[in-house]
């Protein structure tokens, strides 16, 4: 078996904010070389937006534009086609379409692998085929994978442990959990917009992604038992978790994301101890109008804590 080396592009969005350690190790591992797409700019945005479906949510226009700004560099492009990541349930349409969506607008070579457990492609023969793709044998495809998912537990591991200790720090400090898709969260031109401000302003940070794991399927049906989108899951889960430690809660999603809208209003129903702000970006001409929202909501959050502590004392 003869063993190709490639340049192999990653689209800093979407997926990569799931799985992101596990592609790096993985092809680290197989001795291949990665280009990771620029943080999101203006002009990613830009270019994304000419070229995406009218229906496309914000993150997709952004990762089409990751994809421009890859496709002149390296000799391929992964684009994994995720359908089902546990029984009865799947994930966003946009997942399991981006290998068709890719391919259609664009001339260049895809490095694919699909995961549906409906069909009982799992992730690991997923990762094996890959591994073929580029030469190896399962064998070292094998090793590459099991390597590269321990290191993707050992940092979850580590961002849930940091997390509680977060949980047991007794300060005046206002506590807020910032909850919605990775890919959001942590976009530098979405939520890095919103964990800028709320760093500047002294308010502690807590993320619905690194909830301990064990928890998200005690948690979520609390407030809806029959979630049909595995990474809503984690969402909802977090915010019934971290009700009775946060003093508030803030909902990131993009423009126009349908499993949000649907599971936003349900956690917006059944959350009662907290005050809660839904933050929906849909371009980039909206900062000023975030940036003015979340100063009112601070406001208030500083005044119930106030009343609370005047209250205890």
């Amino acid at each position: 078996m003869i063993t190709i080396k490639k340049k192999i592009g990653i689209p800093r969005a979407l997926l990569y904010y799931y799985d992101k350690d596990l592609w790096i190790e993985f092809f680290k591992k197989l001795g291949q070389d990665i280009i990771i797409s620029r943080k999101t700019n203006k002009k990613i945005i830009e270019d994304g937006t000419k070229i995406a479906p009218n229906e496309s949510c914000l993150a997709l226009k952004i990762f089409l534009g990751h994809i421009i700004e890859l496709k002149d560099k390296c000799d391929c492009i992964l684009i994994p086609r995720i359908f089902s990541l546990e029984k009865h349930h799947q994930v966003c349409t946009n997942f399991n379409a981006l290998y068709d969506l890719v391919n259609n607008l664009f001339e260049i070579d895809i490095l694919n692998y699909n995961i549906d457990i409906s069909t009982k492609n799992y992730q690991l023969l997923g990762f094996l085929k890959l591994g073929e793709n580029l030469g190896f044998s399962y064998i070292k495809s094998y090793n590459a994978y099991k390597y590269a998912e321990k290191i993707k537990k050992m940092k979850r591991k580590k961002q849930e442990q940091e997390q509680e200790k977060l949980l047991q720090t007794s300060t005046n400090q206002i506590k807020i959990l910032l909850a919605g898709h990775p890919y959001n969260l942590y976009d530098d031109l979405i939520g890095k917009t919103v964990i800028e401000f709320l760093t500047e302003n002294n308010i502690t940070i807590l993320y619905s992604n690194r909830i301990n794991h064990a928890k998200i399927q005690e948690e979520y049906p609390k407030i809806a038992p029959d979630i049909h989108w595995t990474h809503n899951k984690e969402i909802v889960a977090s915010t019934k978790y971290y009700e009775d430690y946060v003093d508030g809660i803030i909902l990131i999603s993009s423009f126009p994301c349908g499993p949000d809208s649907l599971m936003n209003e349900q956690i917006a129903h059944k959350i009662k101890k907290v005050p809660i702000i839904t933050l929906i970006f849909e371009d980039l001409n909206n900062e000023v109008g975030i940036i003015t929202r979340l100063e009112s909501f601070i406001d208030i959050l500083k005044n119930l804590k106030e009343e609370k502590n005047d209250k205890n004392n």
